[in-house]
């Protein structure tokens, strides 16, 4: 089977899923004959993913997210505008979108909630089949966890999503455990992608506390807790920080960002604190590392994370680093909770190799058909 990566190109958790992905696919003896990732002006292809990505990689305009440069939140209203002004060269990917897909000719094309892909197949309708993977799509499912209120944002995910899937024969909602498909919406509910490096890891009981910090806010409630918490031993990975170990004092230490050095930590550490982001709490669990999940300001999804991770037992949501919620949630850890998790993440293998081979059995209709349809549920709650 041949199949074609399509791959938003924000953040690292859709790059790291389409990582493990085709390491799957390998594994089984397919063939991925290349990834179209989303790029901006000012956010290319990570060196992560094209150091490690063995087949060829096409960088592809795809209007990104906007952040405060000052608060990290997440600003809709930007964003939209953005999206609007960037219409002519959108329009320009989604016909280079479709001709890769039509010259490459792959089996299947597999979209990493790549907004570029469902409306590729909305307007344009290449002639291969698409299946949708990421956590995003759980929320079309009757068991979504979501915070109360926040009905702007909830609307506004619920939109980008839709727009993500259009044509989609089926979308694989990654979940922390096993909840049943839902096939009126095209829902198979499947386990995280997580890396070998990742599965490979044999995690040890530590004595400190690990913070993953990308917000400015965040270090300053960080220096905030260990003046509190003196005794408790922390390390934070912090972008401001440039060199390898920045020692405060006996127990506190930062670290400049190093993706390979943080998961060694982790595998080390006793707790984490990070934001909500699905991909690194995922990780955590896996290790069997509880975490305090501490959504972006304005992050909808990572809102809804934090709930789910919580409901999974696999952390503790906090709206800011509450050092006393995490110190009084360890006693109370389930280290079942880990190994549940990981009998879970191993059904992958299988689940992720059925898709694929649906996807391409003729038989199989695709909902592109359905376009009009799909547009009244847009706003549907």
């Amino acid at each position: 089977m041949r199949v074609l990566f399509l791959v938003q190109g924000e953040g690292r958790g859709h790059l790291t899923q389409a990582l493990s992905l085709a390491q799957i696919l390998t594994i089984a003896g397919h063939e991925v004959v290349g990834a179209l990732v989303g790029v901006t002006a000012e956010r290319s292809v990570p060196a992560f993913f094209s150091e490690k990505f063995s087949a060829p990689i096409t960088p592809i305009f795809s209007p990104g997210l906007v952040y405060n440069a000052g608060t990290n939140e997440l600003e809709p209203t930007r964003t939209t505008i953005r999206a609007i002004r960037s219409i002519r060269p959108f329009w320009r990917s989604l016909k280079q979108v479709r001709d890769h897909i039509e010259t490459k000719r792959p089996d299947v094309v597999v979209n990493f909630y790549e907004m570029l892909g469902g409306l590729t197949y909305a307007f344009l309708r290449p002639s291969v089949p698409m299946i949708c993977i990421a956590h995003q799509y759980f929320a079309f499912h009757s068991n979504f966890q979501r915070p109360k209120g926040q009905w702007f944002y909830r609307q506004a995910f619920k939109f980008n999503t839709r727009l993500t899937c259009f044509g989609a024969k089926e979308l694989l909602a990654l979940s922390f455990d096993k909840q049943a498909d839902e096939p009126s919406q095209r829902i198979r509910v499947v386990p995280p992608l997580l890396r070998q490096e990742i599965t490979a890891m044999k995690p040890t009981s530590g004595d400190f506390l690990l913070a993953y910090v990308t917000q400015p806010g965040l270090k300053i409630e960080l220096a905030k807790a260990h003046q509190e918490h003196p005794a408790v031993s922390m390390h934070g990975f912090h972008s401001g920080v440039s060199v390898p170990d920045e020692v405060t004092d006996e127990t506190l230490t930062y670290h400049a960002i190093d993706g390979k050095r943080f998961l060694e930590f982790m595998a080390r550490c006793k707790a984490i604190v990070t934001t909500a982001g699905f991909e690194s709490v995922c990780e955590a669990a896996y290790l069997g590392k509880p975490a305090l999940m501490i959504p972006q300001p304005n992050h909808f999804e990572q809102s809804c994370n934090a709930i789910d991770g919580q409901r999974a037992g696999v952390g503790v949501a906090a709206d800011r680093f509450d050092l006393d919620k995490l110190l009084s949630y360890l006693p109370q850890y389930d280290s079942q909770v880990s190994e549940r998790f990981r009998a879970w993440h191993a059904q992958g293998y299988f689940l992720f190799l059925a898709a694929l081979n649906r996807a391409t059995t003729p038989k199989s209709k695709s909902s592109g058909g359905f376009f009009l349809t799909r547009v009244r549920h847009l706003l549907r709650s």
